[in-house]
């Protein structure tokens, strides 16, 4: 098949396309958060089955999103790509009708199957679309829109929650799922990586890994951390990583190089993003609450009083571009991390059963520029850290470590705010609020300590020339 270069039409086409599945996969992140009251109404269930209305995503999303990149590399990003949203797509259907709280979890799970596969492979059909020159650009954007799903979930589930039904949240998805894939199709270029090969042993030793601790943390909750169960959740989940690391080093091809934490940049964009989906995701899985179960807030209120913070990526991203172009990627980052800490700080300090709007403010527009600020150059620091043969391995490593970083930060912090409070009244849900917020500023506030290891400048530069053995894209 005659090879092609990339061109203005196809890669305006390939920023479009990946970028609103990156949304909507990003998006199914939080959006469910603001609908958790609705859905407890609705279907029953206690704190520990809301988390993984929340965890069965991330978690599956986590563990599969290198598989993802691997399958993508050896058999067609573009084919992987549109088998993953057609799965994501009925997925999200399935859980719309779902009859009660374990269907629900079951069809989230299935959720982030699908997004484990498509996810990875926006950002390598991307950088494959977009000529050298411009992939900072391209990258910039669409981790600005990637960031805005992030922070607008609140509101959006908030809204279509409230106005329509919590079922809503998921057949957002179906009408844009079925209007993507036939134009993924025509307009998407086939890609592949060179000698790429599937890693079974290591795929199975990170699932089953990530799996027992988040079990177990989430099971702790209930059942208590001595629990014969959480123990060995604990203790099994914290070996099996240990053994997926050391083949990470040994294996000829694993599914996650450790090599590549060699790297200055790898290491530091990539630990430091997953202490910020720690800090930021437990914490907004709690606030969300938080608004509308101490404040009485309806969905929708509860998702426009957080819009200065749900708003600011659309306003600081373009800022936040010009920055990392001018100065790098590092300390638009840094600074990104510190903000988003001093915001959840600002945010932990006000807490209280009747705290006015006023007093919430100040940390959720410092929260919502730091988090412009941190997703504007993220993806590129990531994609110019790599050899681009190993884009796609770093884009699924990346977002499974910021997933990780999610589930972590959803069961820590249900932790510590059921061992300190609980949904019994306002004053009993921000006594459990208050330290968990705390928390989740220090852990975003090491993240910004660990992104100073990312070399000056790195940031600035876009990824290498593709070398003459990858595959170039072919048309359809």
């Amino acid at each position: 098949m005659e090879q092609q270069p990339p061109s203005r039409k196809g890669a305006v086409w390939a920023l479009v396309l990946t970028s609103v599945a990156g949304f909507m996969a990003a998006l199914d992140n939080l959006v469910v958060t603001t609908a958790l009251p609705s859905i407890r109404e609705s279907l029953g269930g206690e704190l520990e089955e809301l988390e993984w209305t929340v965890n069965a995503y991330t978690l599956t999303f986590a563990v599969l999103l290198m598989t993802g990149a691997a399958l993508g590399d050896r058999f067609g990003r573009r084919r992987l790509f549109l088998a993953g949203l057609t799965v994501f797509t009925a997925a999200s259907a399935a859980a719309a009708l779902s009859p009660g709280i374990g269907e629900l979890i079951a069809f989230r799970a299935v959720q982030g199957v699908g997004a484990a596969v498509m996810m990875p492979l926006t950002l390598t059909l991307l950088t494959a679309a977009v000529p050298p020159a411009r992939r900072g650009a391209a990258l910039g954007i669409f981790s600005a829109i990637t960031g805005l799903a992030v922070a607008s979930g609140p509101l959006i589930g908030g809204s279509l929650t409230e106005h329509l039904s919590w079922q809503w949240i998921f057949w957002l998805n179906v009408p844009i799922g079925l209007v993507l894939l036939p134009l993924a199709r025509l307009r998407l270029a086939e890609s592949y990586a060179p000698e790429a090969r599937l890693d079974v042993p290591g795929t199975v030793l990170i699932s089953a890994g990530l799996f027992g601790i988040v079990y177990a943390l989430v099971s702790a909750t209930g059942d208590g951390w001595t629990s014969p169960g959480v123990l060995t959740g604990l203790t099994a989940g914290t070996a099996l990583l240990g053994v997926f690391v050391r083949h990470g080093f040994r294996a000829a091809n694993p599914v996650l190089p450790m090599r590549l934490f060699r790297d200055r940049a790898f290491f530091g964009i990539n630990i430091a993003s997953l202490l910020m989906f720690l800090g930021m995701f437990g914490s907004i899985f709690l606030l969300s609450q938080f608004l509308q179960s101490a404040l009485g807030y309806s969905p929708t209120e509860a998702g426009l009083r957080m819009l200065p913070w749900t708003g600011m990526p659309m306003l600081v991203a373009p800022v936040a571009g010009y920055l990392s172009d001018r100065f790098g990627g590092r300390p638009v980052v840094v600074a990104g991390l510190a903000l988003q800490a001093v915001g959840l700080g600002l945010f932990a300090a006000v807490l209280e059963p009747g705290v006015g709007y006023a007093a919430q403010l100040p940390g959720l527009i410092v929260g919502g520029i730091g988090m412009a600020l941190y997703f504007a150059p993220a993806a590129s620091l990531v994609m110019s850290s790599v050899r681009p043969g190993e884009q796609g391995i770093a884009s699924g490593a990346n977002n499974a470590l910021r997933e990780v970083g999610g589930a972590l930060g959803v069961a820590v912090l249900a932790s510590v705010f059921s061992a300190r409070g609980g949904y019994g009244s306002a004053r009993s849900f921000t006594d459990g609020t208050v330290p968990a917020v705390w928390i989740g500023a220090g852990v975003v506030a090491l993240a910004a300590c660990v992104a100073l290891l990312i070399p000056g400048r790195r940031g600035a530069r876009g990824p290498a020339p593709e070398p003459a053995a990858e595959k170039a894209p072919v048309a359809a």
